[in-house]
């Protein structure tokens, strides 16, 4: 049976950079979007600063944003792809922002309830957090099966990069860490170093530090 007290494990949760929607504050989560030129600009210059730690393994949301963003910060890993860890779908609400949104009843309601209303035809932040742990542990799953590789299993300190939207880290960390899906919230191209303790078949993320 597979210990993950074996190796000791960090996560680096980091928000891909940003891109034109992210930039006039519209609702971006299925549109498949890649960066701006300012975002790309953004990263390389806090590459230069020494942002990021190295990685062993790489992690990403399928989309064009993330995939980039992993591109350019780790340009010589493999990335393993998870699907679940895709942004919340803002149904009607895609590509808008709250200027658009001004006087729609339907917008107005999801305010009110503090963001815990469905998305008009999208997804529900419920249905999400449940949709980004799923996610998570099916990433634990494709790690456990690269840490199983014979050359790869003696390294016992673990540095694993996730790149992702805004929104799945939120609904990770809220999951995994308790505390508020806002208390989260993280600008472009910053982040999380995390690391995991994993017990009774649960997983936990302690905050190391913000990237």
């Amino acid at each position: 049976m597979w210990d993950w007290s074996e190796n000791k494990i960090k996560f680096l949760l980091i928000r891909h950079g940003a891109t034109k929607a992210n930039k006039e504050h519209r609702y971006l989560g299925r549109t498949d979007e890649s960066l701006s030129t300012e975002g790309v600009k953004e990263l390389r210059e806090a590459i230069d600063k020494g942002c990021y730690p190295k990685v062993d393994y790489l992690f990403s949301s399928p989309l064009k944003r993330c995939l980039k963003t992993a591109d350019i910060l780790y340009p010589a890993k493999a990335v393993t792809i998870i699907p679940d860890f895709t942004e919340i779908n803002f149904g009607i609400f895609e590509g808008k922002n709250y200027k658009d949104l001004q006087g729609d009843e339907r917008y107005q309601a999801w305010i009110d309830s503090n963001g815990t209303f469905p998305f008009p035809e999208g997804e529900s932040r419920e249905e999400f957090l449940i949709r980004c742990e799923k996610g998570f542990y099916c990433m634990l799953e494709k790690l456990k099966e690269q840490l199983l590789e014979p050359v790869r299993k003696k390294k016992n300190q673990i540095t694993v990069g996730l790149i992702l939207h805004g929104g799945t880290i939120m609904a990770i960390l809220s999951n995994l860490c308790g505390g508020n899906y806002f208390d989260y919230q993280v600008l472009n191209g910053r982040g999380y170093v995390c690391e995991l303790d994993y017990h009774d078949g649960k997983a936990w993320l302690e905050i190391l530090e913000k990237i």
